[in-house]
């Protein structure tokens, strides 16, 4: 077996693949294979399915306490079906987002910074259930949150909204985090769609920005490769979660 005891390779997974145990007993699977085969693993995950569209219900004041009672539901459920206890792991996310949600109903309106935080947090509350679950399973991971290793880069005439809400990050490759991590463990379980600026603020990287995390993780550890899961078997001819008649693509040009 070829020895990759020094190689990195980025895994990510989208919401749909993290919001349920049969994928998260997918996913330790195919941890332990790669491990198994010698390569230091980070993994990038989403917030889970539906998560990210509930949260701008808050910002946008649409039935805000509801909405916030249902983020904090889905989450202790799939809590529950992992063996984990979500008010225990998750006590200041979902402190933090009823404060949030609340500030933004007395004011009634949320500025970019308090909009970028909130976003932040179906990652956060994701990846913190997920790596409970694989140190439950014998499979040692660290936490690492992302924003203290992705900055963002300012970017010549963008918007506030820009800068805070579509951010950019550098990609150069970063051989002491590449050190660091290696130290702290063989797998490394980290957000997407979130970063920092150079204050320290949170910033977000634009709806879809998971993948996008990925890469910029695979740039700055030199990663051998990067894999982008997902919950359909390819590319198709549209989302086939909502066009049941979506047509799996066998071909693909760039002409």
């Amino acid at each position: 077996m070829t020895n990759h005891s020094q190689n990195w390779i980025v895994l990510k997974f989208g919401g749909t693949s993290v919001s349920s145990l049969s994928n998260w007993k997918n996913i330790a699977s195919i941890l332990q294979q790669r491990l198994a085969e010698g390569f230091k693993v980070c993994l990038v995950h989403s917030a889970l399915s539906g998560v990210s569209n509930k949260l701008e219900k808050v910002i946008a004041l649409e039935e805000s306490e509801t909405v916030v009672e249902e983020i904090k539901k889905q989450h202790r459920m799939l809590a529950q079906d992992l063996g984990l206890n979500a008010d225990e792991l998750l006590e200041e996310e979902f402190q933090e987002l009823e404060q949030l949600a609340r500030g933004i109903s007395l004011l009634q309106e949320a500025g970019y910074q308090v909009q970028a935080r909130i976003m932040a947090l179906g990652e956060l509350m994701s990846t913190k259930l997920g790596v409970a679950y694989l140190q439950r399973q014998g499979i040692e991971a660290v936490w690492k949150d992302a924003r203290t290793i992705l900055q963002s880069v300012p970017v010549e005439n963008a918007s506030e909204k820009s800068l805070i809400m579509s951010a950019v990050c550098d990609t150069d490759k970063d051989e002491e985090l590449q050190q660091k991590l290696a130290a702290e463990s063989d797998l490394i379980i980290t957000q997407g769609y979130i970063a920092s600026n150079s204050d320290g603020n949170t910033v977000v990287l634009g709806r879809g920005g998971s993948d996008v995390s990925a890469a910029y993780f695979s740039a700055k550890l030199s990663a051998e490769r990067l894999e982008i899961w997902t919950d359909v078997p390819g590319m198709f001819s549209s989302n086939p979660h909502e066009i049941p008649s979506a047509r799996l693509l066998n071909q693909l040009s760039l002409c």
